[in-house]
């Protein structure tokens, strides 16, 4: 980003297996926005050195990616393993792992139920895991601002 601000670089997939014999490797994505694997992408490793997205194309539930300068089977085989972040993506729309947790939960009527831990991955619905292992799917989310999430859960689902 171009503001100058730091920010924590956020895990976006990691280097699998080689595809072929001219460098390409298999990436696992761990987020749905595509365009973290777009020509010209930089992903920064945890290597420390950072790779640049010549070409990709989707497989299966991979993708297919060709990096600036790995040309052979070796050196794509070099890179199996590697952790690829990148900046958090400016999306005001978008509801952010790293930007809900440590937020408190309230509800339409105000009450606390406390701090979000985690975030768990679930088929049906991602879900907020609070402090003292209450879980609320991600669709009971209202709004959400800075340091606080709002809302609107069935009755029940967080009683004692």
């Amino acid at each position: 980003m171009s503001d100058g601000i730091v920010r924590p670089l956020l895990e976006v997939g990691r280097v699998g297996k080689p595809h072929g014999l001219k460098g390409e490797v298999m990436v696992h994505l761990v987020t749905d926005r595509t365009e973290r694997v777009a020509p010209g992408t930089v992903l920064a490793t945890d290597r420390g050195e950072p790779l640049t997205v010549v070409r990709s194309s989707p497989h299966q539930k991979n993708w297919i990616v060709a990096f600036e300068g790995v040309t052979s089977r070796e050196g794509a085989e070099a890179l199996r393993g590697t952790l690829l972040q990148a900046e958090p993506l400016d999306d005001p729309d978008a509801l952010w792992v790293h930007e809900l947790v440590g937020s408190e939960v309230v509800d339409l009527t105000g009450r606390s139920h406390g701090l979000v831990t985690a975030v768990e991955a679930n088929p049906a619905s991602d879900l907020l895991v609070l402090e003292g292992g209450g879980l609320v799917p991600l669709r009971f989310v209202t709004a959400h601002e800075p340091g606080r999430v709002t809302i609107d859960p069935p009755a029940g689902l967080l009683d004692d």
